[in-house]
């Protein structure tokens, strides 16, 4: 598929390069643990976005009742440090799409090189910021290539 500013869509998900700026780093050239959520967060979004699913339209009801996206839960494991100038890719796959939620499995790599890991819990809302149900053709968009959409 081609790629844009927001990274490219692949069989198994989306992938987003990153490059390492000063202002991401510490006095030593290194990527400060938090910058990596702002880097994470960018590969959701643009995910989504790739897959016709943009924050605003969801927010504007294009797919049904507004909605949005808000991260519940994460984990992170933190394995080797990015450093300034760095090209990073931050790789995002939907594990499972429920009715309520969203299970992600996300990565940031250096070439070949695993930096972190993260699992992420995403759960569906209202804008009042109640819990709600994701449309169907939003879970069948977002589902995993290998599995289907279930509750």
């Amino acid at each position: 598929m081609s790629e844009t500013i927001s990274g490219r869509l692949t069989a198994a998900g989306h992938e987003l390069d990153v490059r390492i700026y000063f202002e991401d780093t510490d006095f030593s050239g290194v990527v400060y643990h938090a910058r990596y959520l702002h880097f994470l967060e960018r590969g959701r979004s643009d995910f989504l976005r790739l897959k016709g699913f943009d924050h605003r339209a969801l927010m504007e009801g294009a797919f049904g009742s507004p909605m949005a996206f808000a991260v519940r839960h994460m984990e992170i494991d933190f394995l080797r440090p990015a450093r300034i100038d760095d090209i990073v890719t931050v790789e995002t796959r939907s594990r499972l799409v429920g009715g309520a939620r969203i299970l992600l499995d996300q990565t940031i790599r250096r070439a070949d090189e695993t930096l972190v890991t993260a699992a992420v819990k995403v759960a569906v809302i209202s804008p009042e910021g109640k819990p709600m149900r994701m449309p169907q053709g939003v879970m069948s968009g977002l589902a995993p290539p290998d599995a289907e959409a279930g509750g």
